[in-house]
């Protein structure tokens, strides 16, 4: 695999959903053939560890303003994860390009975790929790996709992931622009509605 798409990719997926990053790049290099795959990350425990995060995420990512809440407890997590995978993913690199490999996958995954954070938020002023489930949802497939094809297609799953990187920065723009002018337009009708009255 090549180290830098790599941590790129997994930076993104990291930033999305770090524990199924984990525990999908564990379970193609321990069951499919994804031998770049570092070893630790194939381990019983480190599987076990990561399932169990994944299925608690699973379940909190999709219910409204625990969503929120949870990615305010992960605006830590996953960028850490997505600098350590992307240091692990770097192998035999010299110490100096490690830290570069290491520092690019932490600020990708920390980028597309305030693209994940912000969209939830916005999603998360529609009352109805459909929309959590189904953006959810899409976020499960879209990082169980492009890290199984980042194993053996580094460089087809850097740009797919950059791709997604770059609609998510533009959904968030268009999002927030959507929520300012309808915050203000019920300030303003608010304000009228006052004045009417008194």
């Amino acid at each position: 695999m090549e180290a830098l798409p790599l941590a790129v990719t997994t930076g993104w997926a990291s930033g999305v959903n770090a524990y199924a990053c984990v525990l999908i790049l564990g379970l193609l290099g321990r069951f499919a053939g994804a031998e770049d795959v570092p070893h630790s990350l194939t381990t019983t425990p480190v599987l076990i560890a990561a399932g169990a995060l994944f299925a608690f995420e699973f379940v909190a990512d999709k219910i409204p303003y625990i969503d929120s809440a949870w990615d305010a407890i992960s605006t830590v997590i996953r960028p850490t994860i997505g600098a350590i995978l992307a240091a692990l993913l770097s192998g035999e690199a010299s110490t100096l390009h490690q830290a570069v490999i290491a520092t690019t996958g932490g600020l990708v995954a920390l980028l597309s975790h305030a693209v994940k954070a912000s969209l939830r938020l916005a999603i998360n002023t529609s009352p109805e929790p459909v929309s959590n489930i189904a953006a959810s949802s899409g976020e499960d497939v879209a990082v169980a996709g492009v890290v199984s094809l980042a194993a053996f297609h580094p460089e087809a799953a850097l740009i797919i992931a950059g791709v997604l990187l770059v609609i998510g920065l533009i959904a968030v723009y268009f999002a927030f622009r959507f929520i300012r002018r309808g915050y203000l337009r019920f300030k303003a009708w608010r304000e009228k509605r006052g004045n009417s009255s008194g």
